[in-house]
């Protein structure tokens, strides 16, 4: 039996045996974060700009893609299939994210089944879903739109039942008050506000092509 270890989450009585402390500092971890997404961002940036069609919008929402779909495979897929990540001793980076962002929100650390849930269904979905969209973007596909719009309500839903969950059960999963706004509200804030100008652009897109559509088949009568 392996014996409980003093954690940094809240609350102090939640058993995690076989707890290994950070061997990456904060900054560390955040520094090789920033670097690898610049990086994925720069690239399909660059890539994209070789077709004089594409606009600056679109180009911006491959790298958004290409961004949050990596994301949520490696990062997110990570978590929701290492269900011991809190006791890896190797100092594994993905083990180091998931075990420094648990001080914002210990329900990771804690295994609590609805956040494995949503993360596993995130990763596997919306992850491989999102990179077919800068595949749908580049190729100007005729579903890119409908494809865009569905992945952003599934972000939007999976961000809702991850923010009221907490609030149902007290909202105390936070260290302190910098983690909770660092890593539960800031690290979370983009996949609500970019899904949703995501989604109403495709809205008026969509309607807009349907509008269309109608005008053809009223002439053609």
């Amino acid at each position: 039996m392996e014996a409980s270890v003093e954690h940094p989450y809240v609350p102090k009585d939640l058993k995690l045996p076989g707890f290994v402390p950070c061997f990456l500092s904060q900054s560390s971890i955040l520094l090789v974060y920033g670097v690898s997404s610049l990086l994925v961002v720069s690239l399909v940036w660059l890539l994209s700009g070789r077709s004089p069609k594409k606009s600056k919008i679109d180009r911006w929402l491959m790298c958004w893609w290409a961004f949050t779909g990596l994301t949520h495979m490696i990062v997110e897929g990570y978590f929701a299939f290492s269900p011991e990540f809190y006791k890896d001793k190797t100092g594994f980076y993905l083990a180091e994210v998931w075990k420094e962002y648990s001080k914002g929100d210990s329900r990771y650390a804690a295994r609590d089944a609805g956040i494995v849930t949503v993360e596993g269904l995130t990763a596997v979905l919306e992850g491989p879903a999102s990179l077919l969209a800068v595949f749908a973007i580049a190729t100007g596909k005729s579903y890119s739109y409908i494809l865009q719009f569905a992945i952003s309500l599934g972000q939007l839903y999976g961000t809702a039942v991850y923010f009221i969950t907490s609030y149902l059960e007290g909202d105390h999963f936070a260290a302190n008050s910098y983690y909770y706004y660092a890593y539960y509200i800031g690290a979370n804030a983009s996949w609500i506000v970019i899904p949703t100008l995501i989604s109403i652009r495709c809205w008026k897109k969509i309607c807009a092509a349907f509008q269309v559509q109608g005008q053809k088949k009223s002439k053609v009568r």
